[in-house]
């Protein structure tokens, strides 16, 4: 029941950051669910093989090169996704850290600290 309240909490992010934006397209609030669905599954099973292949670079960034991986992420979502869509790698990287920020206060505010 949690997974599915973040999930929702998660997709009113995107629909808030979509918003606001320019260069992010949500169709609808369905979309957006989609979209945080997706983006669950390749935070899930993606981005630790991205992280892992590339380690070297991310330690020598000090940590840095994550956010690119977190665009890249993102950019993947939206060629997943129909009625979603993000204009470039920078638009999808500044995309990455509002939702980061945005899905932490919101997680807050509804109480959805992880445990």
């Amino acid at each position: 029941m949690n997974y599915i309240v973040q999930l929702l909490v998660n997709a009113l992010a995107v629909i808030i950051i979509a918003n606001f934006l320019p260069g992010v397209e949500v169709d609808s609030m369905s979309t957006a669910v989609w979209v945080a669905l997706v983006l669950s599954i390749l935070n899930l099973f993606v981005k630790p093989v991205l992280v892992l292949l590339t380690l070297p670079i991310t330690v020598f960034t000090l940590g840095i090169f994550l956010l690119v991986i977190n665009a890249i992420i993102i950019n993947m979502a939206a060629y997943l996704t129909s009625g979603f869509s993000v204009s470039s790698l920078w638009v999808a990287l500044l995309f990455s850290l509002l939702l980061s920020i945005l899905e932490s206060i919101l997680s807050s505010v509804f109480g959805l600290e992880k445990k």
